[in-house]
């Protein structure tokens, strides 16, 4: 699936549809430069899930956030994580804030910034479900390629 924005709402709003097809236990892996419009994508996530979008930042100094969410299709989703990875120099550091006690969970969705940076820690086989999102721009339009 591919969208094409133009605006950071549209880019919002991509993220608001993409977040009513998620269920517990979901990882999002976002993929692209900076200024891409990662973060863009994950407040119109969790705008979704009932969080105001202008309590989102993106945690690059401090690695992860939790958002408690307030309304979700799916009842057992509470938690919506916020990772960012950007300034990671070893995945000893997200294990030390305890980043595997969130991933794969059936009450939370982790939406995950910079992935390749945690390759190690994420795994199909071990915490099931990753939906991975490259968002790159083409002629000033942002591209956003769900696999």
């Amino acid at each position: 699936m591919e969208y094409k924005t133009i605006s950071p709402k549209q880019t919002m709003e991509v993220g608001n549809t993409l977040a009513s097809t998620l269920k517990g236990g979901d990882i999002v892996a976002l993929r692209g430069e900076l200024g891409a419009g990662k973060t863009t994508l994950m407040k119109g996530i969790a705008e979704f899930f009932g969080i105001d979008p202008k309590d989102v930042v993106s945690p690059t100094f401090t690695l992860m956030q939790e958002y408690k969410i307030k309304r979700s299709k799916d009842q057992k989703i509470t938690r919506l994580i916020h990772i960012d990875t950007y300034r990671l120099k070893s995945e000893d550091e997200l294990v030390e804030i305890g980043v595997e006690d969130y991933l794969g969970e059936p009450e939370t969705v982790c939406v995950i910034e910079w992935p390749e940076k945690m390759m190690g820690l994420l795994g199909v086989e071990k915490y099931g479900n990753i939906v991975d999102i490259n968002i790159y721009d083409e002629y000033g339009k942002r591209n956003i390629r769900v696999n």
